[in-house]
C-alpha cells in the first residue's frame, strides 16, 4: 500500500501545478515541445510540465499615451503634437508569435505615422479637423498592426503645441478678424439705419405739416429740462409759406 502511495502524490503533484487558470480577459498561447499548439480559452486548463507551456495574453483594450514628438505640417510650420491610441488584442497567437513586444511595437509604430500625417495637412486644417487627422493615423496604425493581431479602435489627439512666436501671429490674426467682423456688423447696422431714415423722411414729406409736428414734439421734450440751451429750428413749409406769401406781396405792388 506504501508503495502506491508514493506514486499517487507524485501524480497528484504534477496534476496540480499542471493546472493554469486563463481569466476571462485573457487567452493562453499553449506550446507543446516548443511548437504553438493552440488557443486556450478561458477557465483551468491543463499545461503538462516540461512538454508544454502557456502564455497568458490580456485582450482587454489598451492604452498608449504618445509621447510629444516634432513635426512639420504641410506649410512648413513646427508644432508638437501628443496622442492616445486605444487598441485590442484581437489575435493573441499573432500578437505573440509576429512581434516581439506588441506594445512597445504599437507604440513606436504610432510616434511615427503621427509624423509622417502632420505632413499631410496644414496648420490650420491640423488645428480645425483634428478628427481627420486622427482617424488617418488610425487607418495607416491599424492597417499595419494587422499582421500582429491588433485592432486600433481610436486615436485622439490630445495637444498640439506651437512656438510662441506661430501664437503671436496667430492671435493676431484672430484680433483682426474680429475687428473686420466688427466694422462689417458696424456698417450694416448703419446701412440699415439709413434705410429707415430715408422711409420716415419721405412718409414725413409726403403728409402735411407732419414735419412741423414731428419739430413741435422735439421741442417739447427739449422744454422739459431746464438746462438745455433750445436753437428753435423753423420748418420748411413755413419759411415755403412766408416765400409764397411775399411773392403774392410784390406783384400786387408791381400792379
Amino acid at each position: 500500500m506504501s508503495f502506491l502511495l508514493v506514486p499517487l502524490l507524485i501524480l497528484g503533484f504534477i496534476l496540480l501545478i499542471s493546472i493554469k487558470q486563463v481569466n476571462e480577459f485573457q487567452r493562453g498561447v499553449k506550446f507543446t515541445f516548443g511548437r504553438f499548439s493552440k488557443i486556450a480559452q478561458p477557465g483551468w486548463r491543463i499545461v503538462l510540465p516540461v512538454f508544454q507551456q502557456m502564455v497568458r495574453v490580456d485582450i482587454r483594450v489598451k492604452t498608449v499615451d504618445v509621447p510629444l514628438q516634432e513635426a512639420i505640417t504641410k506649410d512648413n510650420v513646427s508644432a508638437k503634437i501628443n496622442a492616445v491610441i486605444y487598441y485590442k488584442v484581437q489575435d493573441a497567437a499573432k500578437a505573440f508569435l509576429e512581434v516581439e513586444n506588441f506594445q512597445f511595437a504599437v507604440s513606436q509604430l504610432a510616434q511615427t505615422t503621427m509624423r509622417n500625417v502632420s505632413g499631410e495637412f496644414d496648420l490650420d486644417q491640423l488645428l480645425a479637423n483634428r478628427d481627420a487627422a486622427a482617424e488617418r493615423i488610425r487607418e495607416i496604425v491599424d492597417k499595419q498592426t494587422d499582421p500582429w493581431g491588433i485592432k486600433v479602435e481610436s486615436v485622439e489627439l490630445k495637444d498640439i503645441t506651437l512656438p510662441e512666436d506661430m501664437q503671436r501671429v496667430i492671435a493676431k490674426q484672430a484680433e483682426a478678424e474680429r475687428e473686420k467682423r466688427a466694422v462689417i456688423i458696424k456698417s450694416e447696422g448703419e446701412f440699415t439705419a439709413s434705410q429707415k431714415l430715408a422711409e420716415a423722411a419721405e412718409k414725413l414729406n409726403k403728409q402735411p405739416g407732419a414735419l412741423h409736428l414731428r419739430t413741435l414734439n422735439t421741442l417739447n421734450d427739449l422744454s422739459s429740462d431746464q438746462s438745455n440751451t433750445v436753437i428753435f429750428a423753423v420748418p420748411l413749409e413755413i419759411l415755403r409759406a412766408f416765400e409764397a406769401f411775399g411773392d403774392s406781396f410784390g406783384n400786387k405792388n408791381r400792379q
